[in-house]
C-alpha cells in the first residue's frame, strides 16, 4: 500500500479544492486534467492521458486477470444562475465544502483516485485495476470515456463514481431522445381547417401520456416517457403545416434503446426520429461479489433514474459514491467533507471484500 489511509484522505481533499477552483465546464477540461496529473506526480504512478482524460493501470497488472474500472468525471455544468457564493471558490463551513463540481463528481472523483492510489503497489489482486478521470460527462460528448474504450483493456467490471450517498445503485435507467413531427394543412386562420396540426398534436399528445411499455423492471420500474417541448407556428394569422416535439424517454433494463425506438416508431401516431440510441441502461447483478461485498458492509441497493458514464460500458457496472444526487447542478453546491472520508473508507473496505478473495 503505497501509503496512509489518512493522508489520502487529506490530499483528497486539497485535490477536491483545487479542482472547484478551476473551471472545467465539458470540452473545457485542460486545467483540472492538469491537476490530476499533478496527484500521479506526486505518487510516483506512471499515468496517461488522452485528450482531457488522465488515466492508470496498477502497478502490478496482469494481462491474464479480469480488470475492474474505477471512473468518475472532472468535468461540470455551467453554475446555476441562484448561486449566492462563487461557485469557483471552495470554502469550508460547518463541515462542508461548497463549490461547483464538489458534490457532482468531484468528491467522488477524488475519493476513486485516493482508493485507486490506496491498492496501487497491493499484490496479489484477483483482479487487475484501472482509474479513469474522465472528461465530457456532462454534455454526453464523444471525447470523454466513450473515446478511452478502444483504447483500454477490456473492462470486466466497473465502479462508476456518481452521488449515491455511498448506497449500491445496481442499475441505472438509459435515455433515447427522439424529435417528434405532427403534420397538418398549412392555411389562412380566417378559414376553414379540419386538418391543424396544432389540433392534431392534441390526440398525440394524449396518447404519449397514456402509453405504458409493458417490461417492467424490478429495480427500475416502467420505462418513463415524457414530452418535454412543443414548437409550432410563424405568426398569428398562420396555421403551420408541423408541429414539432421532443419526447425524452427514461429506459429500463428490459430493453435496449433500439428496442424502445423501433416499438415507438410502429405504434406512435406521429413521426419520430431518435437522436442518438447510444446511452442505454446499465446494471450488475445483486449477487455479483462487488455488490455482495458492499451489502456486508450495510449499504443497500437500488435503482437510479439519472444517467451517467455508465451508459458508455457494456460489462455489469456499479454507481457508488459520496454525496447526494438531489445536490447536483443546484445553487452553492457542495459536499460534507465527512461523506468523502467515509467514502475513501468504505470503497476501500468494499474493495479489499471484492479483490482479496
Amino acid at each position: 500500500m503505497i501509503t496512509e489511509q489518512n493522508l489520502l484522505i487529506e490530499k483528497a481533499i486539497e485535490l477536491l479544492q483545487k479542482l472547484i477552483a478551476t473551471p472545467s465546464f465539458s470540452s473545457e477540461e485542460d486545467m483540472s486534467a492538469q491537476h490530476l496529473e499533478f496527484w500521479f506526480q506526486e505518487f510516483g504512478i506512471p499515468y496517461k492521458r488522452v485528450n482531457n482524460n488522465v488515466y492508470a493501470f496498477n502497478k502490478y497488472f496482469d494481462k491474464d486477470k479480469p480488470t475492474l474500472l474505477l471512473n468518475s468525471h472532472h468535468d461540470t455544468v455551467q453554475p446555476n444562475k441562484a448561486y449566492s457564493r462563487d461557485p469557483f471558490e471552495p470554502h469550508i463551513v460547518d463541515g462542508k465544502l461548497f463549490g461547483l463540481g464538489s458534490n457532482d463528481a468531484g468528491g467522488c472523483l477524488v475519493s476513486l483516485i485516493a482508493t485507486f492510489t490506496f491498492f496501487y503497489e497491493s499484490k496479489n489482486l484477483n483482479h487487475n485495476i484501472i482509474i479513469a478521470a474522465t472528461a465530457e460527462e456532462e454534455s454526453s460528448g464523444n471525447k470523454g470515456l466513450n473515446s478511452l474504450l478502444t483504447i483500454l483493456p477490456e473492462i470486466d467490471v466497473a465502479i462508476v463514481g456518481e452521488p449515491t450517498l455511498m448506497n449500491l445503485a445496481i442499475a441505472e435507467k438509459g435515455l433515447v431522445v427522439f424529435d417528434a413531427t405532427v403534420h397538418g394543412t398549412p392555411s389562412h386562420a380566417a378559414h376553414p381547417n379540419s386538418n391543424n396540426a396544432i389540433y392534431n398534436t392534441m390526440e398525440v399528445l394524449e396518447w404519449f401520456k397514456n402509453y405504458k411499455f409493458p417490461k417492467i423492471s424490478e429495480v427500475l420500474g416502467e420505462v418513463k416517457l415524457t414530452v418535454t417541448q412543443i414548437n409550432a407556428g410563424s405568426q398569428h394569422n398562420v396555421v403551420p403545416a408541423i408541429v414539432n416535439l421532443v419526447i425524452d424517454v427514461r429506459v429500463n433494463d428490459r430493453y435496449n434503446n433500439k428496442e424502445i425506438a423501433e416499438i415507438l416508431s410502429n405504434e406512435a401516431p406521429c413521426e419520430l426520429k431518435p437522436r442518438s440510441l447510444r446511452l442505454n441502461s446499465s446494471s450488475i447483478e445483486k449477487n455479483h461479489p462487488l455488490v455482495i461485498s458492499g451489502i456486508a458492509l450495510g449499504r443497500r441497493t437500488y435503482g437510479s433514474p439519472t444517467l451517467s458514464d455508465q451508459a458508455a460500458l457494456s460489462c455489469p457496472s456499479l454507481k457508488l459514491g459520496p454525496g447526494d444526487s438531489t445536490r447536483s447542478h443546484s445553487a452553492d453546491e457542495f459536499i460534507f467533507i465527512k461523506e468523502i472520508e467515509e467514502a475513501i473508507d468504505l470503497y476501500i473496505k468494499i474493495l479489499n471484500g471484492f479483490l482479496k478473495k
